[in-house]
């Protein structure tokens, strides 16, 4: 039922989406060098890799490490990216790996490929074994103010309780905190 759940809102979200999208897509292009979107390698249900899609928010010559390892996060963010993340419209095309499969609305958030200690964090706990979410319940309890162990046990958490009613929950409370922009470092 999740799965269904998952690509039928994907596919209802991107058309209802698109051509904010597209001028999105067109606003990064314009305000920075480099393209309109951004593909990271990132860990998926049971530690395969897979790129994930993100609008562009920072510089072409931005180290590959999660944002809170950079110095200074946003001397790197572009003119468009600011803004892009402090609304989660960066995150819009991930819709494209909800409705591949790759990803869903809900679970934990993918780790990038180089953050080893995350992933043995939550392949011991049984995580990993999770398709990520766009949203989690990490995600909604701190976001970019969580260390790797906290994630860890939110993760675990949401495994525990997952639901369809939970998941719903989740998406709820993510819709508020990113109105309220809560949680948000950068």
């Amino acid at each position: 039922m999740k799965r269904f759940f998952d690509g039928a809102l994907a596919v209802l979200l991107l058309l209802l989406f698109a051509l904010p999208m597209a001028l999105i897509a067109l606003w990064v292009r314009a305000s920075s060098a480099g393209p309109a979107i951004y593909w990271s390698q990132r860990v998926g249900r049971g530690n395969g890799l897979f790129p994930m899609p993100k609008f562009r928010s920072m510089r072409t010559d931005t180290p590959a490490v999660a944002t809170h390892l950079l110095g200074d996060p946003a001397s790197y963010l572009t003119s468009a990216g600011r803004f892009l993340r402090q609304t989660s419209l960066d995150e819009l095309p991930q819709l494209w790996s909800v409705l591949r499969g790759d990803m869903s609305f809900v679970g934990p958030r993918p780790a990038l490929f180089n953050q080893h200690d995350l992933v043995a964090m939550r392949t011991e706990a049984g995580v990993h074994l999770l398709r990520p979410g766009i949203t989690g319940w990490a995600q909604i309890n701190g976001r970019d103010e969580l260390d790797s162990a906290e994630k860890t046990r939110f993760d675990a958490e949401y495994l525990a309780r997952q639901s369809f009613f939970f998941d719903l929950k989740i998406l709820w409370l993510t819709v508020w905190r990113v109105l309220a922009r809560h949680g948000i470092s950068h």
